[in-house]
């Protein structure tokens, strides 16, 4: 980076107090909507995926099909939501993301049964599919273009923890609907027909939410400066800045957006990655950094929580009720997360992360091959350890990870480079969603979290010599680091130092 441009970014007026604060706040939360949906879908087949499967007489690999057909159509509406959003906008993407998530829960919960309860019916099968599938574009889509709003509409002393409140939304979601899949299972599980049904239809209010919220958000300001629409963007940061800090903040999008063109010979997207081996490199680590983050197996604890607690010992109405703490400690992760977004870099959060995650791997795989099976203590002290696992994932990786692959990309392939990472985030995710029951069947807790430790030393390791540092620079400096690989130098050498 020039010294001219260090120079502006040192030089942006401070933020100031004002009705501007109030109004990014109120973004964040319409946005974060979006993250709610994303977690409320993804949790809430983990309650009600029995009364499904017994109303409409669905086998197992049936199931199977369709609790997995929304974690792999996300991969794919990340990859395609990505891109949208580089040409439609970041608002347009996300009232869009809306109506899907919207039409996807109205095909679930009307999918037909068939002619009696507990009789396979080929259209509502494939009606539920359909469903499932439409609702995890949306969450895909969500979990691509949501971050990215976020990220570009926050400043850069704060983006951290405006970022990460979408990953908060998510875990809030996750562990709404595990309590309202209790309490309607509870409450009128042995009374209603298709009380499964209930439980989707809940998703409907925040999807509505969403929608008309949206509606009155304003599109990403450095979107509409990588389309030159700058009097638009000048308004929308007058909106969440002060006005002298509007006009600077304006001024420097503009100015490094205009030098991206010139260097990248007018490229922008897939066409600016595959000539730039820079670009090309931070693709990679981005899919890197994403796929670590699945594979400490953080969703397979989320899915199947109530498998690996049987598996330790406990019945199955305890493992349900147990399951509940997973979704609480994830929220008081979540907190914590966005107290030291901006306190600590990415790389130290992902280390100390990874450091955590590793060594509750390995005690929760020492404690399984040491206490007996008949042991009254050892369902608890398994619980107690993936508790701790769950918790160090949602306090050091998660958020992070998120606000990273927001913060990483150049302006004009935004879109489509967190749009890349979260596809192979979602394929990995569906993988071990996948797999994951036969490898605690077939090789048990002990084998498992054993394997998951080892997977984790390897992710430490590429952290430690792969991944930049992205906390308290502008958008804009961070993508001319980038974008010339300053930003690998500037790494390279803090870590000889």
């Amino acid at each position: 980076m020039s010294s001219q441009q260090k120079a502006s970014e040192g030089n942006l007026p401070p933020l100031t107090p004002g009705p501007h604060q109030k109004r990014i706040g109120l973004i964040s939360i319409v946005a974060c909507f979006g993250g709610l949906l994303f977690g409320y879908d993804t949790g809430v087949a983990n309650g009600a995926e029995g009364p499904m499967a017994e109303e409409l007489g669905l086998n197992l690999i049936q199931v199977g099909i369709v609790i997995s057909s929304l974690v792999f159509a996300a991969a794919f509406g990340a990859l395609a939501c990505g891109r949208l959003s580089d040409a439609w906008g970041r608002r347009k993407s996300i009232i869009m993301l809306s109506g899907l998530f919207f039409l996807g829960t109205l095909l679930v919960i009307f999918s037909p049964g068939g002619a009696a309860h507990g009789e396979f019916s080929p259209a509502g099968f494939a009606t539920l599919v359909a469903g499932r599938i439409m609702l995890g574009l949306a969450v895909g889509g969500a979990s691509t273009v949501v971050p990215v709003y976020l990220a570009e509409l926050a400043p850069y002393e704060i983006r951290g923890s405006i970022t990460g409140r979408n990953e908060l939304a998510i875990v809030i979601g996750q562990l709404s609907a595990f309590v309202i899949n209790a309490i309607i299972g509870t409450t009128l599980g042995g009374t209603v027909d298709g009380v499964w049904r209930i439980m989707f239809a809940v998703c409907a209010l925040p999807a509505i939410a969403l929608f008309i919220g949206m509606l009155r958000m304003p599109e990403s300001p450095r979107w509409l400066v990588e389309k030159r629409r700058y009097a638009e963007a000048l308004g929308v940061l007058k909106t969440v800045r002060s006005p002298e800090r509007a006009l600077a903040e304006v001024h420097e999008v503009e100015l490094i957006a205009e030098e991206e063109r010139k260097n990248n010979n007018r490229k922008v997207g897939l066409n600016a990655v595959l000539s730039n081996k820079w670009l090309r490199r931070t693709i990679f680590v981005g899919i890197g950094v994403g796929m670590a983050q699945q594979l400490t197996g953080i969703n397979s604890i989320m899915y199947y929580g109530t498998r690996v607690l049987e598996e330790s010992g406990m019945t199955a109405q305890q493992a349900v009720l147990a399951n509940i703490a997973f979704g609480v400690v994830a929220v008081i992760g979540g907190i914590i997360a966005l107290r030291n977004m901006d306190r600590l870099d990415r790389r130290v959060t992902f280390i100390i992360g990874l450091s955590l995650t590793t060594t509750c791997h390995l005690l929760v795989g020492v404690a399984s091959m040491l206490l007996p099976a008949d042991s009254a203590a050892r369902p608890y002290v398994i619980l107690t350890l993936t508790v701790a696992f769950v918790l160090s994932m949602q306090t050091f990786l998660n958020i992070a990870v998120w606000v990273w692959l927001a913060e990483i990309f150049p302006l004009h392939m935004r879109g489509l480079g967190i749009g890349i990472s979260v596809f192979f985030v979602w394929i990995t995710n569906g993988v071990l969603a996948l797999y994951f029951p036969s490898l605690i069947s077939g090789i048990g807790i002990t084998g498992s979290f054993f394997l998951f430790a080892a997977v984790g030393v390897i992710a430490l390791i590429f952290v430690a010599t792969q991944v930049p540092e992205t906390r308290g620079r502008s958008l804009e400096a961070l993508e001319e680091d980038v974008s010339t690989g300053a930003i690998y130098q500037v790494k390279q050498e803090a870590a000889s130092r």
